[in-house]
């Protein structure tokens, strides 16, 4: 079998296997992260498959994904390493009451020491992508984090490293794969994307779009993706709070198939909506364009 990281075709290749049907430039892209030892830095609009790409690196590399999901608030602890309290404690009161029933006396440094051993050490995302080869880290959403955590993150992905004061360095033997995803509900630093390869997802085209349906429903009938992709489009052209992007594309064609529908009409769409449009008003407003959006 060749060997997927041999070159960006061997890569799109394997990709491909997997579902996810990847160009030109995003393969190149993956494979000179991978190469260079780089973070791959997705940026584009919700559902245009940059979580689907660190998921199809693993499945292709046969490493572990290991996913740390950002959010408003996000800090080191809940990215790297917690100690394990409640078993700190309950360790702490077993070496008091043996003490008490022995009549000796204990050593606070020892106590000290075995409190802060690696069985009560929890290790999140990061440090568990250190630990692990091999693997692909998936730092989702990167702009919906802090100032703070993305500083914290540029020294981690640069030296592949930690420091947990009472255990000392943790460094990982084969650097992971370190895919971030980007919605860009902000612009993130600089420093962060100097640090990375840079790769733009946008909305696939109408024939791609038909082929990763084919790719990913086995099965479904050819008018029925074409239907489906050219509906899709027209919506992602329309005013809509949120546009479908491809896991909706793809929800909706599984949705028709479920309800018998061979190919796209007025009354299989409106009845499978929810498959696609996540708000109300979307909803209210394709509905209300349903002939216009069936025609071809």
């Amino acid at each position: 079998m060749p060997d997927p990281t041999s070159s960006p075709a061997a890569l799109a290749t394997a990709l491909r296997d997997t579902g996810y049907l990847a160009d030109d430039g995003l393969a190149t892209a993956a494979f000179l992260a991978m190469r260079m030892h780089r973070p791959l830095f997705c940026e584009g609009e919700p559902g245009t498959g940059k979580t689907a790409l660190a998921q199809a690196l693993a499945q292709v590399l046969g490493a572990e994904l290991i996913r740390l999901q950002c959010h408003d608030g996000i800090d080191a602890s809940q990215a790297l390493y917690d100690w394990d309290f409640p078993r700190q404690l309950l360790h702490l009161r077993s070496l008091e009451a043996s003490a008490a029933a022995s009549g000796e006396k204990l050593d606070a440094d020892a106590v000290e020491h075995s409190l802060y051993d690696q069985r009560f050490l929890l290790a999140r995302p990061i440090l568990r992508a250190l630990r692990t080869a091999p693997s692909v880290l998936l730092v989702d959403e990167i702009d919906r984090a802090d100032d703070e955590f993305e500083a914290f993150l540029l020294e981690v992905l640069t030296e592949h490293a930690v420091t947990i004061p009472e255990i000392g360095e943790v460094k990982a033997e084969a650097p992971p794969v370190v895919v971030l995803t980007s919605n860009r509900t902000r612009e993130v630093h600089d420093a962060l994307k100097r640090r990375c390869l840079y790769l733009w997802l946008d909305h696939p085209d109408l024939a791609r779009e038909i082929e990763i349906l084919h790719s990913r429903i086995p099965g479904i009938p050819e008018r029925l993706a074409s239907d489906v992709a050219n509906a899709v489009r027209k919506m992602r052209q329309t005013e809509l709070l949120k546009p479908p992007g491809v896991a909706e594309s793809l929800d909706w064609a599984r949705a028709l198939q479920l309800v018998g529908a061979r190919h796209l009409d007025v009354e299989s769409a409106a009845a499978t909506l929810g498959a696609v449009l996540k708000y109300r008003e979307d909803a209210d407003r394709i509905r209300a364009q349903l002939d216009t959006l069936m025609a071809s």
